[in-house]
């Protein structure tokens, strides 16, 4: 079986896409409070579930890094 190893410049890409995708999950959850609408309050549920998702997806490409 093959190994699968990111280039640098991909590894970068990924560090990029995780702040990104963190600082999105940070701000949805921070406006949930201010929000008082229910349909809208689910919705960004909704986009906090779906990026603590894509966090860990992200995440899980990390040990397929050359440089740790």
């Amino acid at each position: 079986m093959t190994q699968l190893t990111l280039a640098p410049h991909e590894m970068m890409e990924i560090h990029e896409m995780l702040n990104f995708k963190t600082i999105c999950l940070a701000k949805s959850k921070m406006m949930q409070g201010l929000v008082f609408d229910q349909e809208l309050k689910a919705l960004m549920q909704k986009d906090v579930e779906q990026s603590i998702k894509a966090l860990q997806d992200l995440q899980s490409l990390y040990p397929a890094t050359p440089i740790q």
